[in-house]
Formats: C-alpha cells, sequence, structure tokens
C-alpha cells in the first residue's frame, strides 16, 4: 500500500506539469494577451486627444515598457520555468487587472461556491441514495418507472434553463423568492435568525437549479448497485435461512451496494468548496469562482487562469488518491498488487 501511495504521488508530477504545459503553449497562441489590450486602449485614447486618425502605433519604447509591465519581454521558456518555481512556493502570482493576489481572489469568491456547491452536495446525496434504494428494492414497479421519468427529465433539463424558469415563475411572477445575490443589502444590520432565513430564500432557487440535474446520476448508481446485489449468491442464503428483507437490505447488502457511491463520495465533498458553475452564478448574480474562472479568460487574465488551473488540478488529482483508497477502506478484498 506504501508504495503504491508513494507511485501514484510521484506520477502527479509529470500529470500536472502536462497540463500546464498544454495550458501555457495554448495561452501563446491566443490573441488579444494583456499587453495587446493594453497598447489597443492607448493607442485609441491617443488618437482622441491629438484628433489624428485612429490605429496610430505608439513610440517602441511605450510598447517594450508595456511588454515588460506584463513579463512579455521575456521568452516563453524563461517565463513558464518562473511560472513553475512560484507554484512549487505555492505562489500563484497577482491578477493583471484586479491588483491582488490570485489567493487573495480565490478565498474572496469561494464562500458563493461553497454555499452552491455543499447545499448541492449535501441535498443531492439526501436524495439520491434514499430514492436508488426504494428504486432497486421496487424494481419494475410504477413508482420505479414513475420515479425514473422524473429523474431523466430533470437530468436532460439544462441547470440554465431550468434556472431562467425558476427565476420568471417564483422570483418575477409570483416574487417568492429574489431575483439576485446571496443576501440582502441589509443583511449585516439583521440579527442571526433573520440573517439564516435571508441566506436560505437567496439560496433556493439557484440550489434547486443545480440539484435537479445533479442527484440523477446518483439515484441511478444506487439502483443499479443494489440490483446487482439483490442477483447474488449470499443474498438468496440469507433470505433461505429466513431472515427479513430488511435484515437481508440493511446488514448484508448494503455496505457492498454503496462502494461505487462512497468511493466516490471525497471527490464529491471536496468538489463542492471549489464548484464554480458559471451559468447558474451569472444567471443569479453570484460572484463565485465559475465567474471568476469566465472572466479572467475574457479578459486574458493569465495569472488568474493558471494559477487556478494548478491549484484545482492538484486539488482534483489528490482527491482521486484518496477516492481509490477508499475502495480498500470500504472492500478489504481490494488489493493494488
Amino acid at each position: 500500500m506504501a508504495a503504491y501511495i508513494l507511485r501514484r504521488l510521484l506520477l502527479i508530477i509529470p500529470t500536472l506539469l502536462g497540463v500546464l504545459i498544454l495550458n501555457f503553449v495554448v495561452v501563446q497562441f491566443v490573441p488579444g494577451g494583456p499587453a495587446e489590450q493594453l497598447l489597443s486602449q492607448l493607442t485609441d485614447r491617443e488618437s482622441r486627444v491629438s484628433g489624428g486618425p485612429t490605429g496610430r502605433t505608439l513610440d517602441p519604447k511605450q510598447v517594450a515598457e508595456i511588454k515588460a509591465l506584463y513579463g512579455f519581454d521575456k521568452p516563453a521558456p524563461e517565463r513558464f520555468w518562473q511560472m513553475l518555481t512560484q507554484f512549487a512556493r505555492f505562489d500563484l502570482g497577482k491578477s493583471f487587472f484586479q491588483s491582488k493576489d490570485v489567493w487573495a481572489l480565490i478565498k474572496e469568491k469561494l464562500p458563493v461556491s461553497i454555499s452552491l456547491g455543499l447545499w448541492t452536495f449535501f441535498i443531492s446525496y439526501l436524495i439520491a441514495v434514499p430514492l436508488g434504494v426504494a428504486k432497486a428494492v421496487r424494481a419494475g414497479s410504477r413508482f420505479d418507472f414513475i420515479t425514473t421519468l422524473f429523474v431523466l427529465v430533470g437530468y436532460a433539463i439544462p441547470g440554465f434553463v431550468l434556472g431562467v424558469a425558476l427565476l420568471v415563475i417564483f422570483g418575477g411572477q409570483l416574487q417568492w423568492f429574489p431575483l439576485r445575490g446571496l443576501t440582502s443589502t441589509n443583511w449585516e444590520a439583521l440579527s442571526w435568525g433573520a440573517k439564516a432565513t435571508d441566506y436560505l430564500w437567496h439560496i433556493t432557487l439557484p440550489v434547486t437549479a443545480m440539484v435537479l440535474g445533479s442527484f440523477a446520476v446518483t439515484a441511478m448508481l444506487t439502483k443499479n448497485a443494489f440490483l446487482e446485489e439483490i442477483r447474488k449468491q449470499y443474498v438468496l442464503t440469507a433470505r433461505a435461512k429466513g431472515l427479513s428483507d430488511r435484515q437481508v437490505l440493511w446488514k448484508h447488502m448494503f455496505r457492498n451496494a454503496l462502494i461505487p457511491i462512497i468511493t466516490g463520495f471525497p471527490a464529491a465533498f471536496i468538489g463542492a468548496f471549489f464548484t464554480g458553475s458559471l451559468l447558474i452564478e451569472t444567471l443569479f448574480s453570484l460572484d463565485g469562482l465559475g465567474l471568476l474562472s469566465y472572466e479572467s479568460v475574457i479578459r486574458r487574465d493569465y495569472p488568474v487562469v493558471m494559477g487556478t488551473l494548478y491549484l484545482f488540478t492538484l486539488i482534483g488529482l489528490l482527491t482521486k488518491l484518496v477516492s481509490d483508497l477508499c475502495y480498500v477502506w470500504v472492500d478489504p478484498r481490494v488489493k493494488f498488487d
């Protein structure tokens, strides 16, 4: 086990390096970088001030200073190596446009994404696992058919479309819920009970839009896992000994059937802290990690793009290792030889 963990940890290094190299190379060929944007703005401003034609060129010295300001005066390999040395110290750099460290931006946007991710995660599992068990026990019944239809319809509707419908119906026409934001403008002046109520009032619609599509896979996976266990010999033997269906389900089948669910639990739980849904955050005016990533790509804010990519990729690789180790914790028969 120790050798397996060591090999997996060592494999993280080339995997992470490959992801960074690929994205860094792509960045070099994407037009409209920060230096080009600033040069364009200065050129247009100078043309308006002087009254001359647009598209005038700046002094080469000014162009060199602007490129040096963003670090583009150095060769690409040197910039890449400098970025790697920073990342090795967990220094993610500083945003080009917001005058803040990338760490500060992540910490600033993280609470919104945590709110969406954790509520979506817990509600999805609390609905999906019991529903999957009930569907397996009643496989082929009318309940199974109706719930499958509901689950598939919810999975097929994009979260953004569902969010728009929720906003129009419950936020616009009925005015039961607010249209934007995570809290009200007077949230600081409210009591603790009123703050909790106000927060839940604001979070209901975006979480609903995210949950309806996310629990479908878990529910169907739970159902199929239990159906597979029902057909195994040890279940037939337990029933032949006179055990009730409830005893067979909870004492014999439950642990084995939940192996696929439990092993994916760490990745889903950690992902909830860093989940940013761009469309939902934009629709409900929630300033989270999804919106930060989108704006960084659009504005070519490369330190934010590469810094968040490095951090989230590293967390994803470590979480994948933890998920694989959970197989051994849940089922000791699993060996990583």
